[in-house]
């Protein structure tokens, strides 16, 4: 028992250490500069109360309009990248002969960062699609970025493009866990290929659907780079995520105590969101 005190002690407590070092202390002293007026350049940082999470409610409406657009980027982001993740993994499960390679092809635009993406989507955007648009005359390929609606589309189209390979990983893993006799009795029974998907297949992989729902979700909240690179949050900031808010609330207009409650109200909400998210969906999963 002393031995095995030992160990965990040796192993686990560099890394509790460095947790409550990086992680738990910041939190503690973002929540406690939420109720001051710091301005993040001098020490002087006076206790104001509930004032910042009262004028962000009362008197930000860029930040309630950027929740409203980040929540509403988050649940469609949410719904494509899963979608697509599931079908890229049903794809390259299929035994082609070009599965390997197809699954690296799909993989590689998540290790790209996210900042090199938004410019590479950007020239996408409002260079070749403007091309294409002006050559064969469409409207709507035309001044993409320059309006909200486009604007919004254009992260949704980035974000799955860099996510939807990440989830298929997960999605594959979870079904190639499947047992190969459960398909060989459905076959038996008579069971085609889309029964067999939506009674065995997806009930199944419900524990993936789980973590992939729940990754995406926090992502899609947390987004910065791609929004900073692509859209910079116009126009007008009507492309502005939470993020992107909180960066220029504490940075551009040294105000680090509003910011600082923006990131308390963000953190809450992201945890409730979360944590909803994964109690309906374990509910809802299959153990074999």
């Amino acid at each position: 028992m002393k031995n095995s005190k030992l160990s965990f002690t040796f192993f686990v407590g560099p890394i509790l250490l460095s947790f409550v070092v990086v992680v738990i202390i910041p939190i503690l002293m973002g929540i406690y500069f939420s109720f001051t007026n710091w301005n993040g350049i001098n020490n002087n940082a006076d206790w104001i109360g509930l004032r910042n999470y009262i004028n962000v409610f009362t008197r930000d409406k860029e930040f309630l309009n950027a929740f409203k657009f980040t929540a509403k980027f988050a649940f469609v982001s949410v719904i494509t990248i899963n979608a697509m993740g599931f079908g890229l993994a049903l794809l390259v499960t299929k035994g082609l002969k070009i599965s390997n390679f197809l699954r690296s092809i799909f993989f590689m635009p998540n290790l790209i960062g996210g900042l090199i993406l938004g410019f590479i989507w950007q020239f996408i955007f409002t260079r070749a699609f403007h091309s294409l648009g002006v050559r064969w005359g469409i409207s709507f390929l035309q001044g993409w970025l320059a309006t909200t609606s486009t604007g919004f589309w254009g992260l949704v189209i980035l974000m799955s493009w860099q996510m939807a390979g990440y989830m298929m990983v997960i999605y594959i893993a979870a079904i190639e866990n499947i047992p190969k006799s459960m398909y060989e009795a459905a076959e038996i029974d008579g069971a085609n290929k889309l029964q067999t998907l939506r009674h065995i297949t997806v009930p199944l992989v419900a524990p993936a659907f789980t973590v992939g729902i729940f990754l995406t979700l926090s992502n899609s909240f947390k987004l910065y780079d791609q929004n900073l690179s692509l859209t910079r949050g116009n126009p007008y900031n009507s492309t502005q995520m939470i993020a992107m808010n909180i960066y220029n609330t504490a940075f551009t207009f040294n105000n680090f105590g509003l910011a600082q409650a923006k990131a308390v109200i963000f953190l809450i909400s992201v945890a409730a969101i979360t944590l909803t998210q994964i109690y309906y969906s374990k509910k809802k999963e299959v153990e074999m």
